[in-house]
């Protein structure tokens, strides 16, 4: 019988620790949230788990990361119908299902908290996920551009703004209910001023 492959052994014990950050999360939050929990409820050692991150909020982000890549649209290219108005209006409503669900949520909300204090977690955030993410929303927008949907001389990183910022508020401050006749009307309403006059 051949002996068991550590690769395999530190795959799963990594993906256990992953599972354990998102559960224990949004069971707990951020605040109760500890690597000695987080190991107890993976099985494994403490030490297992500092010698891949540095600390929990760490832990907390690639746990987001991997539930990023695993929701079809997080960072592949936005939908191109030649609708801008239906495809944005697509990409809100699955935003808003990732939103929704309690584990990326208390993750999301745990991270926002986190980031402003910690200037390495908020470079990796944004070289691993806010960057790659901004730029396929201005991709899209430029494909639009191009197609003379928006106006010529449109700033589109401002653009971007105007249409994710309202949905990003209205989840992190809890001011409202994240519905698609909200995202639906952001959408409608942004690119009434941002179309070519």
């Amino acid at each position: 019988m051949p002996p068991p492959n550590p690769s395999r052994r530190s795959d799963a014990s990594r993906r256990a620790i992953i599972e354990a950050a998102l559960d224990l999360v949004a069971e707990v939050g951020y605040g109760k949230l500890s690597i000695e929990g987080i190991a107890a409820r993976a099985g494994v050692g403490k030490q297992t788990i500092y010698r891949w991150w540095p600390s929990k909020a760490a832990v907390l982000f690639d746990a987001v990361v991997e539930l990023a890549e695993g929701q079809e649209g997080e960072t592949a290219d936005l939908p191109d119908t030649g609708d801008l108005e239906a495809d944005l209006k697509l990409v809100f409503r699955a935003t808003l299902e990732g939103l929704n669900e309690p584990r990326y949520d208390a993750a999301m909300r745990a991270l926002a908290t986190e980031i402003p204090h910690d200037p390495a977690l908020a470079a990796d955030y944004a070289e691993r996920l806010d960057g790659p993410l901004e730029r396929v929303k201005r991709d899209r927008l430029r494909k639009a551009q191009a197609a003379g949907q928006l106006a010529a001389d449109l700033d589109l990183g401002i653009a971007a703004e105007m249409l994710w910022g309202p949905l990003r508020t209205r989840w992190l401050q809890r001011d409202g209910p994240l519905t698609p006749a909200f995202t639906d009307a952001v959408v409608e309403t942004a690119l009434n001023g941002l179309r070519p006059r």
